[in-house]
C-alpha cells in the first residue's frame, strides 16, 4: 500500500470494507486534514473533531455511491473538511453572545510586547550612556531626552551654536560605535 492511487478500485475497496484501504484512507487523509486544520484552529480537540467528522462523511459517501470522480478523491476530502470547518465556524457565531457580562472583545490595539521592548531597548541605551564620558551623557540627555533649549546647553557647555552641533555630532558618533560594539 505504499504507491496508493486514488481510482476506482481504491473507492470500491473502501466501499467493501477492506481494512487495509480503510486504515491507509484514516491514516493518510488524517494527516492532510490535521496539517491543514493545525493552520487554521488552535485547540487540538477542535481540530481531531473536525477532522473526524470529516473523514466521517467521506467515508459515508463512499458507501452510498456518492463520490463521482474516485480520482479526485483528495480534492472531495479537501472541500468536505472545508465544509465542516465551515459550519463549526457558522455554529460558534450563532452560540456568541456580546450580552455576556464576563465577555470582553480583544483590543487589537494593544501591543503586549511593546512594553517589554521598550523596557528592554531602555536598558540597553541606559549601559550605553554609562558607558559614553559624562561630558557626551550629559550633551546627549540634554539635547534629546530632556530637550533642553539650545540656547541653555550652549551656556551650560560654554559653547556657540556651531560648536554644539559638532559636540552633538561626535557625541552621536561615539554611542553609535558603543552600540554597534553592543550587538
Amino acid at each position: 500500500m505504499n504507491s496508493i492511487s486514488f481510482g476506482e478500485d481504491y473507492l470500491q475497496r473502501l466501499r467493501e470494507g477492506d481494512p487495509l484501504v480503510e486504515a491507509h484512507f484514516a491514516k493518510y487523509f488524517g494527516e492532510l486534514l490535521y496539517v491543514k486544520l493545525r493552520l487554521r484552529i488552535h485547540s487540538s480537540a477542535l481540530i481531531e473533531d473536525i477532522r473526524q467528522e470529516t473523514l466521517l462523511r467521506v467515508w459515508k459517501a463512499a458507501r452510498q455511491n456518492g463520490i463521482q470522480h474516485p480520482e479526485r478523491l483528495g480534492a472531495y476530502v479537501n472541500g468536505v473538511c472545508h465544509h465542516v470547518l465551515q459550519e463549526h465556524c457558522r455554529a460558534e457565531r450563532k452560540h456568541e453572545s456580546t450580552d455576556d457580562p464576563e465577555y470582553e472583545p480583544f483590543d487589537l490595539s494593544i501591543d503586549l510586547d511593546r512594553s517589554l521592548l521598550h523596557a528592554q531597548r531602555k536598558r540597553i541605551i541606559e549601559e550605553i550612556m554609562e558607558g559614553l564620558p559624562e561630558r557626551d551623557r550629559r550633551l546627549l540627555r540634554d539635547v534629546f531626552l530632556n530637550e533642553k533649549d539650545k540656547g541653555a546647553i550652549c551656556k551650560e557647555f560654554a559653547v556657540d551654536g556651531d560648536y554644539l552641533r559638532v559636540l552633538v555630532h561626535r557625541a552621536k558618533g561615539r554611542f553609535k560605535e558603543l552600540y554597534e560594539r553592543r550587538l
